[in-house]
């Protein structure tokens, strides 16, 4: 990739989660049409359920990292953190680890779903990219 700045998002989680959404809401409303037993209760129960596993499965997709002039802000599944580039020490993706692991100036990790090992071969590009803006968010002229 050469743009630098570009947000960090998966790809393989997010196409899966995309299609689980859209296979969600076409057989709750495919239960919904199929069984005309079903109090009007019911119905509204079951779109209520498939809507919330579609919107659980879209914050899923929607998983990202995006690059800002002063700093980092994560979008992870349940929480968006804004970081300044100087909270960030450094970008871990080790063997194992299911996304890349930032350690925080305050003795803090933070999880960056938008980079998935799920992902291969452009995860680890995209860890590499993500810590070379680390490093040039974060070199100063001094050498302590």
């Amino acid at each position: 990739m050469d743009d630098l700045t570009a947000p960090f998002r998966p790809r393989f989680a997010r196409v899966v989660t995309l299609v689980l959404a859209v296979v969600v809401l076409a057989l709750t409303a495919a239960i919904i049409v199929a069984m005309p037993v079903l109090s009007t209760g019911d119905k509204i129960g079951f779109a209520l359920v498939g809507a919330l596993i579609a919107g659980f499965l879209w914050r899923q997709a929607s998983v990202t990292a995006l690059v800002r002039d002063d700093g980092l802000t994560v979008r992870n599944l349940l929480f968006t953190r804004r970081l300044e580039w100087a909270e960030i020490v450094s970008v871990r993706f080790g063997s194992g680890r299911p996304w890349v692991q930032l350690d925080l100036s305050d003795g803090d990790t933070l999880a960056v779903m938008g980079i998935q090992r799920a992902d291969g071969e452009f995860a680890d590009a995209e860890a590499r990219r993500l810590a070379t803006l680390v490093a040039m968010h974060t070199t100063t002229t001094r050498d302590d």
